[in-house]
């Protein structure tokens, strides 16, 4: 639900040398699904700002949006609990699904107005997204991944991340915030060249970066 995290897994997004796990996160888990009002509403009452205000920094995250190719749709948004969502990231990443899943979840919310609290939507993008779905309602009604969805609350918290997007290299660099991809690069140099201290077996292939302003 934080537009912030969809800029910044798409300004980070590396498939090729990367490997990311997405760890749940809940800035209001009592958060109520479809509860009448309207994203704007919403956010007018959690951050304390006027209607106008929110609309306005929705422009501006929408402008953002498009310059890296998404398509922030603020008038569709139906207001959901994730909790329900995260499992099915769970699920999705003993599949190797994982970062589809959260790109397909982000489409979703913010440019489709589907309900990502709603079992049916969820079984649907998951089949969209090539997992395998045979045990998956059973899974959601039951709640079988809520104690790994809690324990990555309780990680966070612990490592005192109060806000997101938060991105953990190696568990010791961090980049907080939807940042330039050029910061996401100086990061992972520098994460790299510390964990290479430690593994002077391995020998990494050469491989030339560049990047381009937007």
């Amino acid at each position: 639900m934080c537009p912030f995290c969809y800029l910044g897994k798409r300004k980070f997004d590396n498939k090729e040398y990367i490997d990311v796990e997405w760890k749940s996160f809940q800035l209001n888990p009592d958060l109520v699904t479809n509860s009448g009002i309207t994203i704007q509403e919403y956010l007018s009452e959690q951050k304390g700002m006027t209607v106008e205000q929110v609309k306005q920094s929705n422009i501006y995250i929408t402008h953002a949006g498009k310059s890296v190719g998404l398509d922030f749709r603020y008038d569709k948004v139906v207001l959901a609990n994730t909790f329900n969502a995260q499992q099915l990231l769970k699920v999705a990443h003993t599949q190797g699904k994982q970062n589809e899943m959260e790109e397909r979840l982000f489409e979703a919310y913010f440019s489709k107005g589907e309900n990502v609290d709603d079992l049916t939507t969820l079984l649907q993008l998951a089949n969209e997204t090539g997992m395998d779905t045979e045990e998956l309602p059973e899974i959601l009604k039951n709640n079988r991944y809520a104690a790994e969805v809690q324990a990555d609350i309780t990680e966070a918290r612990q490592l005192g991340i109060h806000s997101v997007p938060y991105f953990l290299f190696n568990r010791k660099f961090a980049v907080n915030g939807a940042q330039e991809s050029i910061y996401f690069l100086e990061t992972l140099r520098k994460s790299f060249a510390d964990w290479a201290k430690d593994h002077p077996e391995i020998k990494p292939r050469q491989v030339k970066y560049t990047y381009k302003q937007a």
